[in-house]
């Protein structure tokens, strides 16, 4: 039996579960290499995702603030947006941090491989390193950390720079005049946001009867609202049936009930109709791992594979795809090889739509209740009876808790609205407390805050809520 303080792992993918996974593992003093095509770790998030989505996203957020300030009494001129310096500010925020990754990587003596990996059996790799040679490696334990991809519709697929992915649009190498996003999703709807604020007129199409599918109707109803007004169109209920390039753009051919307009011309095309784990590993078939019937990696609860010998982490084991998620899920897997006694099985993983306004729920949904047949009771704070909300003129926000009627124990959390992404981590808090309703309107908030809506939704529930009028029944 190896002893654990002996073993060397590999970990197959440094984006944040992998690099999260291999920094832990080698902070309790394993041995540890880590396999990434990539010249730093940081994976899918930091290049090509998350990052520098958010930190356009940013710029997109500034230059509406300049637009609405009028409404203040402030009137800026329209922006002059320098594209190239746009571009090179966002790569260099992925550069520094990329670069920071690498730098403690090599502080925690992380052996970094720059290069792909296959499996020759369930404990060695075969690794083709970066303008090297191939080499064979041997583990005692190997971690999957290799995320996922966009999906491609093959009837959307045409092979021209007019058709992009969510890679290729985050590359922001021209504004078009005209743009088609092709997905309702939060990754869709939060690149559609970046171009409307660059300059091009946005339209969405999206085949279910409402954005963010999934989400709760009354938290996608204020962007639903705002984003009317900033995009072309959305067109619900609404497919794609075709798609083929002209001379002066990408003529795409709707079908549903209620289109209006069958064919239209736009200078570009985002399909953002979700992502597919890449599970495709060469080699993985000479190895015990089994895949679930949509291509995900199957696990236990310590992220251990079919194959005791292999564990896998992040997207490609599956809902939901979030970078957190790979991070604690990494965090597991190694203390779970590393012989403590742990399980990912959290009460809550928070979502975050990055949009204007911001959407964000943690625990269980009123959708996810209603499908269950679950009995609860909810209770919702408007943003209107807000004086910090007021003051940044955003009043459209909503904040709610999912609660159970009879413990009266938080089950979920929902927050629209400005800065929801920093406002749920409270909501995760309680939910994985288990914390009652009273907890949160006993707990003094700070004023005026956004983050007393929190406090003031459970004061809400109970009827006690000074900033409201709740008539007596």
């Amino acid at each position: 039996m190896t002893e654990t303080s002996n073993l060397h792992i590999a970990v197959v993918g440094g984006g944040p579960g992998g690099y999260a996974a291999a920094f832990l593992a080698a902070d309790l003093g394993l041995k540890v290499t880590l396999i990434d095509p990539e010249a730093n770790p940081g994976g899918v998030c930091l290049y090509r995702g998350c990052i520098p989505s958010k930190a356009l996203l940013h710029v997109a957020k500034l230059i509406d603030e300049s637009r609405h300030a009028k409404n203040w009494g402030i009137d800026y001129p329209d922006p002059k947006i320098d594209l190239a310096r746009l571009r090179s500010w966002k790569e260099g925020v992925v550069t520094k941090l990329t670069g920071g990754l690498g730098l403690l990587s090599k502080q925690r003596k992380v052996e970094y491989i720059q290069g792909r990996a296959a499996f020759e059996n369930s404990n060695t790799l075969r690794v083709s390193k970066a303008g090297g040679a191939d080499e064979s490696l041997t583990f005692d334990r190997i971690i999957l950390a290799t995320g996922s991809r966009p999906a491609i519709i093959p009837a959307l697929k045409l092979d021209t720079p007019r058709v992009m992915d969510s890679t290729s649009a985050l590359d922001l190498s021209e504004v078009p005049g005209t743009l088609l996003v092709v997905g309702g999703g939060y990754i869709g709807l939060e690149l559609g946001t970046v171009y409307t604020a660059l300059g091009a007129n946005v339209s969405v199409v999206e085949m279910l009867s409402g954005l963010l599918p999934g989400a709760d109707r009354d938290l996608v109803l204020p962007l639903h609202k705002r984003l009317e007004k900033s995009f072309n169109s959305i067109l619900l209920n609404t497919t794609v049936a075709a798609m083929k390039e002209e001379p002066n753009g990408i003529r795409v051919t709707f079908d549903g009930a209620e289109v209006k307009e069958r064919e239209n011309v736009f200078d570009k095309v985002l399909v953002s109709v979700g992502r597919k784990p890449n599970s495709e590993i060469p080699g993985l078939d000479k190895t015990q791992v089994q895949l679930g019937t949509r291509g995900f990696i199957q696990v236990n609860k310590q992220l251990q594979t079919t194959d005791p010998t292999i564990y896998a982490i992040g997207d490609v084991v599956g809902e939901p795809m979030l970078a957190h998620k790979a991070t604690h899920e990494g965090r597991t897997a190694v203390e779970a090889i590393a012989g403590h006694k742990v399980a990912f099985e959290p009460a809550a993983i928070p979502a975050v739509v990055f949009t204007d306004p911001e959407i964000a729920w943690c625990g269980l949904t009123e959708t996810q209740a209603q499908k269950e047949n679950r009995e609860i009771k909810v209770a919702k704070f408007p943003w209107a009876a807000s004086g910090r909300a007021m003051t940044v003129d955003r009043t459209e926000g909503m904040t709610k808790l999912v609660l159970d009627p009879q413990s009266e124990r938080v089950l979920g959390v929902g927050i629209v609205g400005a800065g929801a992404g920093e406002l749920i981590a409270e909501g995760v808090l309680a939910v994985e407390m288990a914390a009652l309703a009273k907890d949160i309107a006993m707990t003094i908030h700070p004023h005026p805050t956004l983050s007393e809506t929190v406090m003031a939704a459970a004061e809400v529930f109970f009827g006690t809520s000074t900033d409201i009028y709740r008539p007596k029944k």
